[in-house]
């Protein structure tokens, strides 16, 4: 594993360029549930194929689901036939979608089941879904409620009530809520704890299950998901407009154009917030709608001068790595608020962000649970050159690249990390430079 030199751009040369994105890991993933817990097999179109989506498919596989492939010219697709679950052996690396979802499956499976992954894995916070298949009576068993997981499963679970806190990832929430329909009573879930965070995610987790035909009530902190039949659709996976950011911050913090076709009309997705914040900052995002009303052609250009940002990240925290990085470069200090949760993520990003902003000469620091940022041309500096970590995490090697645009001589350690979500990202990176 060598260095990467992030592609470095002038003052003069701006991006432009059309960026196709794989499918989303959030709907990927949820749709590879349902579908397995479904009553008949399902299609699934242009899921995403990384890391994180194939150790998903994997895990269901291992507990006894059929995933066969089908490649043409124009799409790859998965049909998901559902099977009786067994215990069995999950790998789930350092994917939260796993780890969190697979638990409340391996509960409806005969037989023990071992849910393992990463070392630090083993570090990300599980403690309320271990609680909560305790409180349904599904014997667990877990050294400090972190992984390794050893569940013991029965064919039939009575499901019930469960009272969680869940302020630390609402992973936990759409675990019990994918898998609630199966359990013979259903489930009503009570969050009792601080906010919770990335409600966005819980929303597309509702959204999908009332699609399936799951009937799901919500109120304040609470949701219940009655017993029944989940009768999940063929269905296409819409591109990942997370992963659409930093190609978006390339065009922000270069004055240039990129262009993501097939962005939804209407979406769940968190990473729909990046029109209005990169707005806020500056740029100026047109749509043109394409053939089909549900998808059309995202434009964002980049400001001559971006501004600096005050707002709460809480809902959308995981897109803070990109908008920090493009916050490096306004002309005034920023503050991304309320994102205390991403001490738990694949890394401690509040800790990572602000010790290689700080690395690169502009200045970031933790104020409780905020991120100020204060770009090095607010002190009449230029940032400089330096080697980042990406702590094996994603985001944080997407962080690294942005930067790389404009502060010649950055270099990433570990920019393979990127293939959890989006395993052809220095090529979809480079291309979008030529």
């Amino acid at each position: 594993m060598t260095a990467w030199q992030a592609p470095h751009l002038s003052q003069s040369q701006p991006v432009d360029a059309q960026v196709i994105l794989p499918g989303s890991k959030s709907l990927t993933n949820r749709y590879l549930v349902l579908a397995a817990l479904s009553e008949k097999p399902v299609t699934i179109t242009n899921p995403l194929q990384a890391r994180d989506t194939q150790l998903m498919r994997q895990a269901l596989e291992n507990l006894g689901v059929s995933v066969a492939e089908h490649v043409t010219d124009t799409h790859v697709a998965w049909t998901v036939t559902p099977r009786p679950l067994h215990g069995a052996r999950i790998e789930c690396g350092l994917a939260g979608t796993v780890m969190r979802f697979i638990p409340p499956i391996a509960a409806l499976a005969e037989g023990e089941s071992v849910i393992d992954g990463d070392p630090q894995a083993r570090l990300r916070p599980m403690t309320p879904i271990v609680q909560a298949l305790r409180q349904l009576n599904i014997p667990v068993a877990s050294e400090n409620h972190t992984l390794p997981l050893r569940i013991q499963g029965e064919h039939i679970c009575n499901g019930g009530s469960v009272r969680i806190d869940a302020s630390t990832s609402s992973q936990f929430v759409s675990a019990l809520l994918l898998a609630g329909a199966r359990f013979e009573g259903g489930i009503d879930i009570y969050h009792d704890g601080g906010a919770l965070p990335s409600a966005p995610h819980i929303a597309m987790t509702v959204d999908l299950l009332r699609k399936a035909g799951v009937d799901v009530s919500e109120s304040q902190n609470h949701w219940r998901v009655e017993p029944g039949k989940i009768q999940q659709a063929d269905v296409a996976v819409e591109a990942d407009l997370s992963n659409a950011g930093p190609f978006l911050a390339a065009a922000m913090i270069t004055q240039g154009s990129v262009r993501i076709p097939f962005w939804p009309t209407s979406t769940t997705q968190p990473g729909r917030e990046y029109v209005r914040i990169f707005d806020m900052m500056g740029g100026q995002c047109s749509f043109h709608q394409q053939n089909s009303d549900d998808f059309g052609v995202l434009e964002l250009k980049g400001p001559e001068k971006i501004r600096g940002i005050d707002m709460n990240f809480h809902d959308v925290g995981e897109l803070v790595p990109t908008v920090a990085a493009v916050a490096c470069f306004a002309d005034s200090p920023s503050a991304l608020r309320d994102i205390g949760q991403l001490r738990g993520h694949e890394t401690d990003r509040l800790a990572a962000l602000s010790t290689e902003i700080s690395k690169l000469g502009a200045h970031a620091h933790i104020a409780g649970e905020d991120l100020v940022i204060e770009p090095a041309s607010c002190h009449n500096k230029a940032m400089y050159a330096a080697h980042l970590e990406s702590y094996a995490d994603h985001r944080m090697a997407t962080f690294g690249a942005i930067i790389g645009l404009r502060v010649p001589g950055v270099s990433v350690n570990n920019i393979e990390t990127t293939s959890k979500t989006l395993p052809n990202f220095v090529q979809l990176w480079e291309g979008m430079l030529r």
